[in-house]
């Protein structure tokens, strides 16, 4: 039986190994393609893929286990929940996986892309461009086809003609950045605030107007500290919730 082929992931010495790679093999399993088979390869397979120790990958499945995003089966295997339930808490601990997570597993549909000259609230992140390239998506839940949420991406207008549309169809913004543009990531800021749901956000998640809904923005650097993604997200209140867990040093 052929196995699922996670991604790969350059790992950060100063955070948790299994954490990275739970997180890691959460967003590939999220944002896998139907055809993708289910099953996982072997702990020591999955341990030589991450070059880790087969004890931290044990504890990075054990922590997909726990959320339901796989089942374990003596002697059968390790195996994908076809029907796991999206939009669970994240939590945040400083990787750029964790936030390739937290926005994949969604089928995206692409609303509208261009350019468009850059706004007074972007001004500050774009100051050497006249225009970005953005692109508005409304991401559903693949299983059930209900709104969770539509994403609006201001990208540095250079990055934009590596960018291809069907690569935003299945993966968030961060990852097609980084795993087919090519780029460095340096840091991402994230901005999470409550608000009521505008017109336009009603009628796109089908929730009443003036509804909670969670107002996100996301800013993505590159390792000199340019600025290459803003990401602006509104979604449904009743679908997501945020947890950032700092560690003390």
């Amino acid at each position: 039986m052929t196995s699922f082929a996670p991604d790969s992931i350059v790992l950060n010495r100063k955070l948790p190994l299994w954490y990275q790679v739970s997180q890691s093999l959460r967003a590939s399993i999220l944002g896998r393609s139907p055809q993708d088979p289910l099953r996982l390869p072997t702990e020591e397979q999955l341990a030589g893929h991450y070059g880790v120790s087969v004890l931290t990958m044990r504890q990075a499945l054990k922590e997909l286990e726990d959320e339901g995003l796989i089942t374990r089966h003596r002697r059968r295997g390790t195996f994908i929940e076809p029907d796991v339930q999206r939009g669970a808490p994240v939590r945040l601990l400083g990787s750029v996986d964790a936030i390739v997570a937290q926005q994949s597993g969604m089928v995206a549909e692409l609303l509208e892309h261009g350019r468009a000259p850059v706004s007074g609230e972007l001004a500050e992140y774009f100051p050497d461009v006249d225009e970005v390239a953005t692109y508005h998506r409304l991401r559903a839940d693949e299983r059930t086809g209900e709104p969770t949420n539509h994403a609006r991406n201001y990208v540095r207008p250079e990055l934009a003609e590596r960018i291809g549309l069907d690569d935003l169809a299945r993966w968030p913004m961060t990852k097609v950045l980084r795993d087919v543009v090519g780029v460095r990531i340096g840091r991402i800021t994230d901005t999470v605030e409550a608000r009521l749901a505008d017109p336009e956000t009603a009628r796109l998640l089908q929730v009443p107007l003036l509804s909670p809904i969670l107002h996100y923005t996301g800013v993505t650097y590159d390792e000199d500290g340019q600025v290459l993604d803003v990401a602006v997200i509104h979604y449904r209140g009743d679908r997501f919730s945020f947890t950032v867990t700092l560690d003390a040093d």
